[in-house]
């Protein structure tokens, strides 16, 4: 009788044990905190200076306009392109953005936003791109138009 009732405190003890330690903040289904992601975004993009290999605009490439360019993105939120001869300022942030709206994910994404004014090519690049692929040397980004439904993608890799 003894060895059951010790058995018993044994799995009560047991079960008590896996659901204190189960806690639903725990979970990869918590509530989304993409700040170390974005502080490590951050961090990649301010190494060295990047450029445009590619630049779909539904469906056309328009990659080409961004040759010879070399994009720095900087730790005060200003943007930089410059070929040697022409500078082009801009603005970049990288947000936490609940809005899925640029995936079919019901989870929040981060965006990698971009701001030119001028000229009309990198004004091209003004959105809240979400951020489909990335590692140390490579950043794939993707838009969806909400006025055509058209999906833009842009890629940027270190030099």
């Amino acid at each position: 009788m003894k060895r059951g009732f010790f058995y018993s405190m044994l799995l009560m003890m047991s079960f008590s044990l896996m659901s204190s330690t189960c806690s639903s903040s725990d979970d990869d289904g918590s509530p989304d905190d993409n700040s170390a992601v974005i502080a490590q975004i951050n961090s990649t993009v301010q190494t060295g200076t990047w450029r445009i290999t590619s630049f779909i605009d539904s469906g056309n490439d328009e990659t080409s306009n961004f040759s010879g360019y070399n994009f720095t993105f900087n730790s005060n939120g200003s943007l930089v392109a410059d070929n040697g001869s022409t500078t082009i300022s801009g603005t970049w942030s990288i947000t936490d953005d609940d809005n899925s709206d640029d995936d079919s994910s019901s989870s929040s994404d981060i965006d990698f936003n971009i701001g030119f004014s001028s000229p009309n090519d990198f004004a091209e690049l003004s959105e809240d791109w979400h951020i489909t692929s990335r590692t140390g040397t490579r950043i794939e980004l993707i838009h969806v138009s909400g006025g055509n439904g058209g999906t833009d993608t842009l890629t940027f890799e270190m030099n």
